[in-house]
């Protein structure tokens, strides 16, 4: 009999990169080797596009193939003579690898006004293994970024895995992480920023904004409706961010550097509609001493060694008369009166911003194991002097032995076509993410029936009898246990005859213990004379 052929799986182009960052490991930390990778994505991508619309344009015979407004017109970086991939392949094991992709770089930030001071020029330096380095050039040769028509999905897709993958490597301590993909998507499907100035302090690569077009294209929105503005804190964050919005087209105002959004705010005087971000978890030492005076906290100072709330009021200050806030915090802040954040919080609340709180399964990080929620503010709030409450802790599924997801399957359910139809009928184990946001749009419609373990509808008043406490827990209360319809009388007969038949096992198996202890010389404390 002939033997069964092995089918040997090929590797994704996500493995792909991901085995390039494996060979630059070397003397490098994860969060160098990720800047390196990261940015000849962007080199190979940009490169494949260029090379791309360059065929088009010989195929077309007109002799435009290096005319730059052929590319501009399409959104296609021009990529210099020099700067192509072909060059860098064709260097590859060359010792001066590393000058010859600076060099492209440095061509590239200067022919695209866009990219200027944001893609890193630092391959020549000794700590890179030059010899590593040109194997992922090689490994950069096999993989078409423009593949099978995917274009900016493909490239989006290959890096956000990047981030994760960089993410689980670098263990980043103080509340820096990548921010899971779902509760990203959860914050974008509740709030629905087709329409607007779009903002993110704290926007890390600029997860929030890809996820917003996103949605507003596969909403059939116009992105041009839609302003960006971001702030990052850490500077290789921050290029990331840059390449990350440029690659697909969308223009961001990010600031003219990187900074701190407490001490150096670089949209100080501006007012947004949406604001949406996952800052670092209760950081410390963030600067209000320096800060103690500032007009951002109309609610109370926050306390030097927790940000949780300096966060929330930098941004409420930043919204626009109809704006409206998604943000993951600790859910300490749904509790904490430790250094006068429980006053903060009962201002707040008492100011009727709060629209509603999200508490968020355990274990969606890939490197923090802290338990999140999500708060929505709102300063049009459709229900005056109500807030939701949705406790999702149990939704999701585990995806290995250590991370959670929430499912999105959009195919199945899109609650805007469907807004008609009550908030129940969606399948909840289908479309966690459609779930959450559809019985937020039922609260915010009057629709939405409390169930007990799920959701509740509770006035500022009912808040306030918890001591402004914002643990959803305490509103949705326990699901209640379904009814199989056996009397209980016989549930008990069951229950008793099948406790008997284990005691008379576990008796069994006693004797049977003590007699064969007692055959090789030993005997159980109860035996003993």
């Amino acid at each position: 009999m002939a033997k069964k052929a092995k089918v040997i799986k090929e590797k994704s182009i996500e493995d792909k990169i991901w085995d390039s960052a494996n060979k630059l490991r070397g003397n490098l930390t994860a969060s160098e080797y990720q800047n390196v990778v990261l940015g000849l994505i962007f080199l190979k991508y940009i490169s494949d596009c260029f090379d791309k619309r360059y065929q088009e344009l010989v195929d077309e015979g007109d002799g435009f193939e290096e005319d730059r407004d052929e590319y501009t017109a399409e959104h296609v970086f021009w990529v210099p003579q020099e700067a192509r991939w072909s060059i860098i392949s064709q260097n590859a094991h060359d010792p001066k690898i590393g000058l010859v992709i600076d060099h492209a770089l440095e061509l590239i930030e200067r022919e695209n006004p866009r990219l200027k001071n944001v893609l890193p020029r630092n391959y020549a330096r000794p700590e890179i293994d030059k010899i590593r380095l040109g194997e992922v050039v090689e490994i950069f040769d096999n993989v078409d970024m423009t593949a099978q028509g995917e274009g900016i999905d493909l490239f989006g897709r290959v890096y956000e895995y990047c981030l994760l993958k960089f993410s689980t490597e670098t263990q980043q301590s103080g509340g820096e992480f990548y921010t899971p993909s779902c509760l990203v998507r959860t914050i974008v499907e509740v709030l629905q920023p087709f329409q607007g100035r779009v903002y993110d302090p704290a926007c890390g690569s600029g997860g929030m904004f890809v996820q917003s077009a996103k949605f507003i294209q596969q909403h059939q929105g116009n992105l041009r409706n839609v302003t960006i503005y971001g702030q990052e804190f850490n500077a290789n964050t921050w290029k990331m961010a840059q390449m990350n919005l440029a690659i697909r087209g969308l223009d961001a105002n990010l600031g003219d550097s990187w900074g701190d959004s407490f001490g150096d705010d670089k949209h100080k005087l501006e007012k947004f509609d949406f604001i949406m971000a996952n800052p670092p978890f209760n950081m410390k030492e963030w600067g209000a001493s320096r800060l103690a005076d500032d007009v951002r906290w109309k609610y109370g100072l926050p306390p030097e060694n927790n940000a949780n709330f300096a966060w929330m009021q930098h941004m409420i200050h930043h919204l626009s008369p109809k704006g409206r806030i998604g943000l993951v915090l600790a859910n300490g802040s749904l509790s904490s009166q430790t250094g006068g954040e429980g006053e903060i919080r009962q201002r707040i609340i008492e100011a009727d911003l709060v629209e509603g709180i999200i508490a968020m399964p355990n274990q969606l990080f890939y490197n923090v194991s802290i338990p999140v929620c999500l708060w929505f503010i709102n300063r049009q709030k459709k229900n005056p002097g109500k807030v939701v409450f949705i406790d999702a802790r149990n939704m999701g599924m585990m995806v290995d032995r250590t991370h959670r997801e929430l499912s999105d399957d959009l195919s199945r359910f899109d609650y805007i076509k469907k807004e008609d139809k009550p908030w129940a009928d969606l399948p909840a184990e289908e479309c966690d993410v459609q779930k959450i946001a559809a019985t937020f749009r039922a609260y915010e419609n009057d629709m939405l029936e409390d169930e007990k373990g799920f959701c509740a509808v509770k006035t500022i008043d009912e808040i306030a009898k918890q001591d402004y406490i914002l643990t959803p827990g305490r509103y949705v209360g326990i699901p209640e246990a379904e009814d199989d319809g056996i009397p209980f009388e016989e549930k008990m007969k069951t229950l008793t005859d099948e406790l008997g038949d284990l005691f008379a096992e576990s008796h069994r198996l006693e004797a049977c213990i003590r007699e064969k202890l007692a055959g090789i010389g030993f005997k159980m404390k109860e035996d003993r004379a």
